[in-house]
């Protein structure tokens, strides 16, 4: 029984995911939705960064810092974020390599991945959290919630706006969020005796990287094609406002 509210907590704050996915039912008019997906694309863009530069990153820098020496500690820290870029660029290569798609339907199912191996760690963290002190998990679970809606954006917008199928992108999105509770099964199941903060460290970095690489070289180019500056400045302001609005909530 001990371990119900901590999966309840980590389910909850996975699931919240499919919130920000239902931006996709707006209707916005034919001659906007360029505007939207190009907002939506920088605002998702942002999320990502912004996320790792002021979370994942320092964060996970600071535990391995506690437990390492400062060289060893920056060695562990450039190969996890080094393995993450590579890691989703040779995704990346295999889903041109095999699918015909359009580069918007490929944004989303890259973001969906990414933010799946986001979450998973994120699950981990959160019901291991519950599991010692139910206040303190449902203070990460909250956080963890907070920007995990606009990550859902990120997966179902384009998904919808490549597809026109809504259930595809709820689907998707749902995937996502679902990695959530799966990594606090997977923590109590498998993992509880074995899982470091320094182990969660070092995925979390290696998510960063995957993160940022996506950012920068699948969303950032696919937001410029629709040639809106104006709605990719108003997504990128938007992104690290709700993300640092996040860290202060």
């Amino acid at each position: 029984m001990k371990i119900l509210i901590p999966l309840l907590i980590s389910s909850i704050a996975g699931l919240s995911t499919v919130l920000g996915a239902l931006v996709i039912l707006f209707k916005i008019k034919k001659e906007n939705i360029s505007k939207f997906i190009t907002f939506c694309l920088a605002f998702s863009l942002s999320v990502m960064i912004s996320i790792s530069l002021t979370d994942l990153i320092p964060n996970s820098t600071l535990i391995l810092y506690s437990r390492y020496n400062l060289l060893k500690c920056i060695i562990i820290c450039l190969i996890s974020f080094l393995i993450g870029v590579f890691s989703i660029n040779i995704i990346n290569k295999k889903i041109k390599k095999y699918n015909n798609t359009s580069n918007l339907y490929k944004v989303g199912i890259l973001s969906m991945l990414a933010l799946m191996l986001h979450n998973l760690p994120e699950g981990i963290a959160t019901f291991m959290s519950a599991y010692k002190d139910v206040s303190l998990g449902i203070s990460l679970g909250l956080a963890i919630m907070l920007h995990n809606i606009p990550e859902g954006i990120s997966i179902a917008v384009p998904i919808y706006y490549a597809t026109g199928n809504f259930k595809e992108a709820i689907k998707k999105t749902l995937i996502s969020g679902l990695a959530e509770p799966a990594g606090a099964l997977l923590a109590y199941i498998f993992l509880s005796k074995f899982i470091t903060d320094s182990l969660i460290s070092i995925i979390l970095i290696f998510v960063a990287g995957i993160m940022i690489t996506l950012a920068i070289n699948e969303l950032l180019p696919e937001a410029l094609k629709y040639k809106k500056e104006k709605w990719i400045i108003y997504g990128l302001i938007s992104g690290v406002i709700i993300v640092l609005l996040t860290h202060f909530i």
